[in-house]
């Protein structure tokens, strides 16, 4: 069948083979995986069917018909008749050559030598010319080179153009109208429709300056189906980004070109008059839709739509009666854009808005009357803050004045106990001298008193001697604290050291006292504007400093006397940002307040800082609640936040030795205070809980109480159900009769086997047991059909959790135990005992509640042959809402199918009565029954699929694909414009 394959064949003449084969990318990378043989048959098959003609023929024949000396020639109308077929034939040979040939038979017929596409639009134009000649008598003088002088201004045609002026004559006219009876225009525009199947072409075709104006000027042409083409062709083109300009602007041509007075003109014309050719007024409907639709511009949109409605494209829209236009007109409405009712959605989108604004300004008002309020509080904290300030200084002196009045009575103390000392040492002397009898008191060194011994014996001077020195001595002077003297006791003790000043109130800076030297003073860092940088000296220690020249230098009092400012300027670091404003900082830094001491953990403070000024009450206000239960005080969600603070062991333990230290309690942080007061309050944690269980009881109530109301409305329903038993009964019985054969009778089943109705399916799989089982309800025990009304409360069963309501029940009478306890023994509270007597009752009542629906519960779960342990209403009650809801769409299913069924059947019954009806007048309509079946599935598959333009991504046959597959336009809005001109959708 073929010729041996020659493998010395060039390597060239494979990859020219699979070149002009036409082939996208895959299809050529399948190809090469082809062993040589079958290469080498798909050669001479291509080389079989290629067509022999080179382009050049066809060029060169078509320049022959449009010589004007070769026409002049033909005066014979015989002959003429003869050229016109030719070129007839010409043109069918050379569209097929183009639809069928490789691509680079096409490309070699548009290159620049043979300049294919300019003479197809050349001879377009003067077929158009001939028709429109032929169709209107116009004068013999009329020069048809107009056309062609409009198609290029180049040098190539100067010589066609030149000889063009003497072609015309009455008789050439008379025998033109065998040009207008053939197809030559509708051929040629096949041929274009060929070229711009192909990416070269296509863009060639976009290009050409008069191209698509020639095209678009085919409309003139009387055939019905050259329009029909034109038309949609151009409409393919529509859709290619950059495409419509090109269309609009090819209409506005042919408005200058055949004098019309609005654009569309002739268009529309050709639509009202030729209603008897459907196939052109769908096409001219799908143009009128697509150029119209395709534009993403709003405005440009509404522009072009009122471009039809000037040329009555909407009154007669309304009287058209074919059903084949349907598809096509309600895609133009669909698409329309009414102005008027976009004017009353912008006229009701502008009342919504000034309500919008309305309320934005009512909460502006809102928002300034809440910033009022905070600034308001605002003052109130300054004025308190003020006052805190006051009462500081305030406390300052009295501190002064304490520690003053404490100097000076030890001071007191301190005299006091010399006169005493004194006193005693005068008694003891005269007691020592009344003893001694009359010896002399001799004073030594030091201001002692010794007795003088005699000379012989060693006696004493007597006793008014010794008066006489006692009373001419002088008072002696106090002894130093660390001398040692006879004492008769023993010395009182140092007073206390006087308490320190408040941090910051006035007052000398705080310093360092070292044992054995002079105080040190402290020095504050100093905030430099810009960073400075560093000077390297070995400094002194403080303890080294005490008797050196620096102990009494001054250095910050020659820092205010210097200009730091020129110092740091001139000393500063490189790379620098901005000045740091140290005044303000300076200004700013008394607002933050004195040094506080915290005994807590620095997060535990914070958070319980935020949480205190959640409360907005003070400390002792908060802690005096607690302690006497004071609800309307504080807050339940702050109780229950701070019930997170209470006092840990460790943190009591710190407090009271700050307390036993006798330490300062002003010198601690807010919070730390707060925990003193609060870890105070006796039985902290079981007031709060109690305080807890108070605020929260009648939300409590109100939360479980229909929860168990629920559980036993539910259970007593399910169990009392009389249909739902039947239903039971019924599933019983045809579980019995599909399982009796293999696995016996059963005598009941458990719950969860209802979920398995919708598994069971029947042979077909249209329809489940469940299905089947509504349908014998309906049918057979129709009274049992709505058991689900019976079972009451299910779904809100289901969504309760016994257990944790009953656990939360028990918590309620903790708490309540709790409340009579603290009531009876830890003093009688009022507000405890209003508690106890408004709610004791109604604790009584949900009690007996939560029996009742247990036992309800447990009755209703062995009712069905199950155990409350292993399945809690959690599990129990959904099954019946799945089953439920399962049943009733089982129903409704149901009852659509028979709706369909009943209609099908309605619709077959008048089919069949209508072919009875016309089978005497048509015995054969099967063509007629066919088109409608193929017009029902076209419908279907434009309505079921996605209204999505499909992209030109610059393939070969993609323009074909655009103009069969796209017959109709969807919503505007689902047009995706491609990203070049050779990308059609």
């Amino acid at each position: 069948l073929y010729p041996s394959f020659n493998y010395s064949l060039p390597l060239n003449l494979s990859l020219s083979s699979s070149n002009s084969m036409n082939l996208p990318p895959d299809k050529v990378r399948l190809l090469r995986c082809y062993d040589n043989e079958k290469k080498w048959e798909l050669i001479c098959d291509q080389e079989r069917f290629q067509v022999k003609n080179p382009p050049h023929t066809y060029i060169q024949k078509l320049r022959g018909f449009l010589d004007p000396a070769v026409t002049r020639k033909v005066s014979d109308s015989h002959k003429f008749r003869r050229r016109v077929q030719e070129s007839t034939q010409v043109l069918r040979e050379l569209e097929i050559s183009l639809r069928t040939n490789h691509i680079g038979w096409v490309r070699e017929f548009l290159n620049e030598e043979n300049q294919g596409l300019d003479v197809l639009v050349e001879y377009l134009s003067f077929a158009q010319y001939v028709s429109e000649a032929s169709t209107e008598e116009r004068a013999v003088d009329s020069p048809w080179s107009r056309s062609i002088e409009d198609l290029h201004g180049d040098s190539n045609l100067s010589a066609l153009v030149s000889r063009s002026n003497t072609l015309p004559s009455r008789k050439t006219l008379k025998n033109s109208r065998l040009v207008c009876k053939k197809d030559d225009v509708h051929v040629c525009v096949m041929c274009l429709r060929a070229i711009m199947n192909y990416q070269y072409g296509f863009n060639m075709v976009m290009s050409h300056p008069h191209a698509v104006n020639e095209i678009a000027l085919s409309l003139n042409n009387r055939n019905p189906r050259t329009k029909a083409l034109v038309l949609e062709l151009l409409a393919a083109v529509c859709l290619v980004r950059g495409g419509h300009e090109i269309i609009l602007s090819a209409f506005d041509n042919f408005k200058t070109v055949c004098s019309e007075t609005l654009r569309f003109e002739k268009l529309m014309e050709h639509f009202k008059n030729e209603d008897d050719n459907i196939d052109f007024m769908v096409a001219c409907m799908q143009f009128i839709n697509i150029v119209v639709h395709s534009v993403e511009d709003m405005n440009f949109r509404v522009h072009l739509q009122y471009d039809f409605t000037k040329l009555n494209l909407d009154d007669y829209l309304e009287h058209t009666e074919s059903d084949r236009l349907q598809v096509q007109i309600q895609a133009y409405l669909d698409n329309v854009f009414d102005v008027g009712t976009l004017l009353e959605d912008a006229e009701t989108k502008t009342a919504a808005l000034e309500r919008v604004e309305e309320l934005e300004e009512n909460m502006t008002h809102m928002t300034e009357r809440l910033l009022d309020t905070e600034n308001e509080a605002m003052a109130k904290i300054v004025e308190l803050e003020k006052q805190l300030m006051q009462t500081n200084k305030e406390l300052d002196t009295i501190r002064d004045v304490y520690a003053s009045a404490n100097n000076q009575v030890h001071t007191l103390r301190r005299i006091v106990r010399e006169k005493d000392q004194t006193i005693r040492r005068q008694s003891r002397l005269e007691r020592h001298a009344q003893e001694g009898g009359g010896g002399t008191l001799v004073v030594q060194g030091g201001g002692t008193l010794h007795p003088a011994r005699g000379e012989g014996d060693g006696g004493c001077q007597t006793g008014p001697t010794l008066l006489l020195l006692l009373l001419l001595l002088p008072h002696p002077p106090p002894p130093p604290p660390l001398c040692s003297m006879e004492s008769s006791g023993p010395l009182p003790p140092p007073p206390p050291p006087c308490a320190p000043p408040l941090p910051g109130c006035g007052g000398s800076p705080t310093v360092i006292f070292n044992s054995g030297l002079a105080a040190v003073k402290i020095k504050k860092p100093i905030q430099t504007k810009f960073r400075m940088p560093v000077f390297n000296w070995v400094a002194l220690k403080p303890s080294q400093i005490n008797g050196t020249v620096f102990n009494d230098i001054d250095d910050e009092r020659i820092l205010q006397e210097l200009n730091v400012e020129e110092f740091e300027e001139m000393f500063k670091t490189k790379a620098q940002g901005p000045a740091v404003d140290v005044t303000l900082s300076r200004h700013k830094a008394p607002q933050k307040g004195p040094n506080r001491v915290s005994l807590l953990e620095a997060n535990r403070a914070k958070n319980l800082a935020i949480t205190l000024r959640k409360a907005g009450q003070g400390p002792e206000l908060i802690c005096r609640a607690i302690q006497t239960f004071d609800m309307r005080t504080v807050r339940v969600d702050f109780v229950e936040c701070l019930m997170r603070f209470l006092p840990t062991e460790g943190e009591v333990k710190m407090l009271r030795q700050y307390e036993r230290d006798r330490k300062p309690v002003d010198t601690l942080s807010d919070e730390d205070r707060f925990m003193l007061q609060f870890s105070r309050i006796e039985r902290l944690a079981q007031r709060m809980s109690i305080i807890t269980f108070m605020g929260n009881f009648q939300d409590n109530i109100q939360m479980l109480t229909p929860q168990l109301h629920a559980i036993i409305a539910a259970s007593v329903s399910i169990k009392s159900s009389q249909k739902l038993k039947k239903i039971l009964e019924i599933i019983l019985a045809l579980g019995n009769y599909m399982n009796s054969s293999k696995r016996g009778a059963v005598y009941g089943f458990k719950l969860q086997s209802l979920d398995l109705l919708l598994e069971t399916k029947t042979t077909d799989r249209k329809q489940t047991l469940l299905h089947y089982i509504a349908n014998v309800v309906r049918e057979k025990y129709p009274g049992v059909a709505l058991f689900y009304n019976e079972l009451h409360y299910v779904e809100k069963a289901a969504a309760v959790s016994l257990e944790n309501v009953v656990c939360d029940v028990k918590e309620c009478q903790r708490g309540m135990d709790l409340s009579w306890r603290e009531y009876s023994m830890h003093g009688h509270n009022p507000l405890l005992k209003d508690f106890i007597s408004k709610h004791e009752t109604r604790l009584q009542k949900l009690q007996e509640d939560a029996h009742i629906a247990q036992d309800a519960f447990d009755d209703a779960v062995k009712h069905f042959g199950e155990s409350s342990k292993t399945m809690p209403p959690s599990v129990f009650f959904p099954v019946f809402v799945r089953f439920i809801k399962a049943y009733r769409l089982a129903e409704e299913e149901n009852e659509q199918r028979r709706r369909q069924e009943q209609a099908l059947m309605e619709k077959l019954e008048q089919e069949e009565l209508q072919q009875e009806q016309e089978a005497p007048k048509s015995p054969s309509n099967r063509p007629k029954q066919r088109q409608q079946e193929s017009l029902i599935t076209e419908l279907r598959r434009r309505q079921g699929g996605k209204d999505s333009r499909h992209v030109y991504e610059g393939k070969d046959g993609a323009i074909e694909d655009i103009i069969t597959g796209t017959p109709t336009v969807r919503k505007a809005h689902s047009y995706k414009v491609p990203s070049s001109p050779s990308a059609a959708v």
